[in-house]
């Protein structure tokens, strides 16, 4: 419970204190007036309905004041009308999102940019799946961006432990996420080097594409590569290595990614040091069709000043037409 004009309640307490000083001033009156007096004066009054008549004009003054102050009281669900898209980023979380040709790190970086759109999104809906050797549903679809942000945030490469960089283990788990309600709206943006180690990645954006899926891709890291850091706590101990014992440089493969996005007319954008994708792909969201959500906006608290007020107006009229006058009784 809360109050709109909490100040308001100050009348209350003043109006109480006031209400105290007078009853006691009236019953020390009493005592000194002549009992005789007071019994002509008052011989035609019924004491007990006019008691009870000033009661009820206490308890209407005290109501309005307590309607006058604005109770908020519980909570409603107020529906809402957004429109926007369904969004997935599939983030690839393998070790060798950890090499430092985009700086700080491709996955950091990535994270970065994906933060920046989110930022960005207004009446859109938005996941996350996280792959390396397998893919998990990270966060489901959401209108709340803070929410999403703090997802973000907790991405990190060692949260899966089957390592590897399975793209068509990310695509059918992020297909299989989105509702199936409508063919249209739906927009996936797959974050990766680009390492496909399953080979079916094409094949299955193909068939993604036939149910209305846009597939838009991320590639981070440069054509040039870089060793895959092995260490923690942002210490690097030792360079990955292959079965041979040979340094292991991780390029990016710009080829599968833009593969992936050309049969839903998606769009391939590159993250490296000097460049923003997160402008380029919000505009790319931006011009795509919208859909009416039916969702749910929640608030605090809502007015309940009409129950007093209501309180009020009836012990004021109860109070108006009370009698005060004795009951004649008839011989």
């Amino acid at each position: 419970m809360d109050w709109r004009y909490p100040y308001i309640l100050t009348f209350l307490i003043i109006f109480i204190l006031i209400w105290v000083v007078w009853r006691f001033r009236t019953r020390s009156s009493k005592t000194n007036t002549n009992n005789a007096l007071n019994s002509r004066l008052k011989e035609r009054i019924d004491p007990r309905k006019q008691l009870w008549k000033r009661r009820f004009r206490l308890y209407s003054l005290i109501f309005i004041i307590i309607a006058a102050a604005g109770p908020l009281i519980g909570t409603r669900v107020k529906p809402v009308e957004r429109k926007g898209i369904d969004l997935i980023f599939a983030v690839d979380v393998s070790v060798s999102m950890n090499a430092t040709d985009v700086k700080p790190t491709r996955l950091e970086k990535a994270k970065f940019e994906i933060s920046q759109v989110i930022k960005k999104l207004k009446g859109d809906r938005v996941g996350i799946i996280v792959f390396a050797g397998s893919a998990h549903y990270f966060l489901p679809l959401t209108g709340d961006y803070e929410a999403a942000r703090l997802f973000l945030d907790a991405i990190e490469s060692k949260m899966i432990k089957t390592q590897g960089t399975a793209l068509s283990a990310a695509l059918k788990t992020s297909i299989a996420a989105f509702p199936d309600e409508s063919e249209k709206y739906k927009v996936l943006v797959v974050v990766t080097d680009g390492e496909d180690h399953e080979g079916e990645a094409v094949d299955i954006a193909k068939r993604a594409a036939k149910t209305g899926i846009v597939i838009n891709t991320i590639g981070v890291g440069s054509v040039a590569g870089s060793l895959i850091p092995i260490g923690s706590n942002g210490q690097v101990d030792k360079y990955k290595k292959d079965k041979n014992g040979q340094l292991i440089t991780t390029v990016l493969n710009e080829t599968i990614l833009r593969d992936l996005a050309k049969p839903g007319n998606g769009v391939f954008i590159r993250i490296d040091n000097q460049t923003n994708s997160d402008e380029k792909l919000h505009d790319v969201i931006n011009r795509m069709e919208k859909k009416t959500f039916n969702s749910f906006q929640y608030a605090e608290f809502e007015d309940r000043y009409q129950i007093f007020a209501i309180f009020s107006l009836i012990f004021a009229v109860i109070a108006f037409i009370i009698p005060t006058n004795r009951s004649i009784k008839k011989v």
